[in-house]
């Protein structure tokens, strides 16, 4: 199976949509969800929130770093060296470029070959229900797939503060790679020798949600686990609305300032032989804001055999899942779109 070169059918920008309806009359049938699906926008005020942990904190804050991987799949991290500047830059770039005019855009229409450039949904199922949003992705890691020319030119610092931004999520990814091995009583290298060591892969999804008349009644985001490694987000500090599964309810994360929120994803649950697990979020969006966040995906080299590790496994303890490539794995959602669980057989 293989990603076809086109989308089956026009794209429409959400944007545009947006821009027309001007807050008010209803979205096309395109962006209603069924009504399981819809989103429980008084759940907005629920006390609970993913645990905040401060990375400058003198002892051990591995322990809690791990607890947080097991109970939550979610975490967020504060004083982990990047920038609070440098943050503040790499989401202003982004909103000054999905604010160009639509032509200076769609000169980086994206396919569903890579998906790099920018784009409007996922998956390849001609007459799906499609998310609110807009979006861009682009590679960082490794080397040979990053195409500078499909970074955007306008604005004109973008690149350069996007370049000093990935060094530092790639940094971070290592450290906390790191804390999660120890956690695991493995050789403190082991996850990041898993993911294929200095050569494990790297790239962006900035996710623009405009303003929606009818959010009530769709998602920007549907309700997913990320397919790689470990992701970095950094949320819009102003506009909530990333969720988090928690039971049977859907939690809405209330970010700390220039705190990354960081879950872990599928192949570390695959790694982890499921002791540490990825766990399903989605994005609401709201009639009177729009709302931009960077998700960055630090994942395994895209070729490496992914598999739990041997030493987590015993005999009342087997591995759960088959070794696959990240390149056969993440083709499911590149072409089914986003599913729940269900490319790890959870529904």
């Amino acid at each position: 199976m293989a990603c076809p070169s086109d989308w089956p059918e026009p794209i429409v920008r959400v944007q545009s949509l947006s821009e027309k309806c001007g807050g008010k009359g209803r979205i096309p049938e395109r962006y209603v969800k069924p009504v399981e699906s819809r989103p429980w926008l008084s759940e907005e005020g629920e006390e609970a929130n993913i645990p905040v942990i401060d990375l400058g904190e003198e002892g051990e804050i591995g322990g809690r770093v791990a607890e947080a991987c097991r109970e939550w799949g979610f975490l967020q991290v504060v004083n982990h060296g990047v920038r609070p500047e440098l943050m503040d830059a790499a989401q202003e770039v982004w909103r000054q470029f999905f604010h160009q005019p639509m032509e200076v855009k769609q000169a980086y229409a994206n396919s569903p070959t890579t998906y790099e450039g920018y784009g409007s949904r996922l998956g390849i199922e001609k007459g799906a229900i499609l998310d609110w949003s807009d979006y861009y992705f682009l590679h960082y890691l490794p080397c040979n797939l990053r195409d500078v020319n499909k970074w955007p030119s306008l604005p004109i610092s973008l690149r350069e503060v996007m370049d000093e931004y990935s060094r530092e999520i790639v940094r971070l990814g290592g450290v906390l790679l790191k804390m999660l091995s120890i956690s695991l009583g493995l050789n403190h290298d082991f996850l990041q020798n898993s993911f294929g060591g200095e050569d494990v892969g790297a790239c962006l999804r900035v996710n623009y949600y405009p303003k929606c008349p009818q959010p009530d009644l769709t998602l920007g985001l549907s309700s997913h686990s990320d397919p790689g490694g470990m992701t970095f987000l950094l949320p819009d500090q102003n506009v909530p609305g990333l969720q988090v599964r928690r039971g049977d309810r859907w939690i809405t994360v209330k970010p700390a300032p220039h705190a990354f929120i960081v879950n872990i994803g599928d192949q570390i649950q695959v790694l982890s032989n499921a002791i540490y697990n990825s766990v399903e979020h989605r994005v609401i969006v709201n009639s009177a804001q729009e709302r931009i966040s960077l998700a960055y995906f630090y994942n395994p080299k895209s070729d490496l055999l992914i598999q739990p590790a041997k030493e987590l496994l015993a005999p009342d303890r087997p591995a759960l899942y088959p070794a696959m490539t990240f390149d056969e794995y993440r083709l499911f959602i590149r072409t089914k779109g986003p599913r729940g669980k269900s490319q790890l057989g959870e529904s």
